[in-house]
């Protein structure tokens, strides 16, 4: 599938790390069997950037680690539409991401476990958040994406104790 992702680096972000977003990406759309060619935006910023953001649109006044903004509202393992696509790149424009490098480093700490894992673990959640999964709940719904997490995870060789 030919999917695309844009990375918009606010801060500095090593090529490893972008290459780490879209492996992440391209993995969770194709685990989801995303069949039409769908856009995903990504902006990897800093606390500050994301706080700013995070004021702006949601009204939490607090940085957090990944913002999604999906261009569509879908239900869990519903699929983007042909019909969608922009008709200058016959792509869906799925949504954009807002990632916080700084914070993900931090909770990989935090969690003990690498800042691949992590920075991959954000990618992935925001992805299905673009596919109109949620954790509002603490049970089957955030239940159902946890384990979606975790298969496409695995899928990129991740686990929870660290990469590769």
């Amino acid at each position: 599938m030919e999917h695309e992702v844009y990375i918009d680096a606010e801060v500095e972000t090593p090529a490893a790390v972008e290459e780490q977003i879209r492996r992440s990406v391209l993995t969770a759309l194709e685990e989801e069997q995303v069949d039409v060619p769908c856009i995903v935006a990504v902006c990897v910023t800093d606390d500050g950037g994301i706080h700013q953001t995070n004021l702006e649109m949601r009204g939490v006044d607090r940085p957090t680690d990944v913002l999604s903004f999906p261009m569509f509202e879908l239900e869990p393992g519903e699929k983007p539409r042909a019909e969608w696509a922009e008709p200058d790149t016959d792509k869906v424009p799925l949504g954009d991401m807002m990632l916080s490098l700084e914070r993900a480093r931090a909770q990989a700490e935090e969690f003990g476990h690498s800042p691949e894992r992590e920075v991959c673990y954000l990618a992935v959640h925001s992805v299905l958040h673009l596919l109109g999964y949620d954790h509002l709940d603490e049970g089957p719904m955030k239940a159902r994406m946890r384990a979606r997490e975790e298969t496409i995870l695995g899928k990129l060789g991740i686990t929870r104790e660290g990469a590769e």
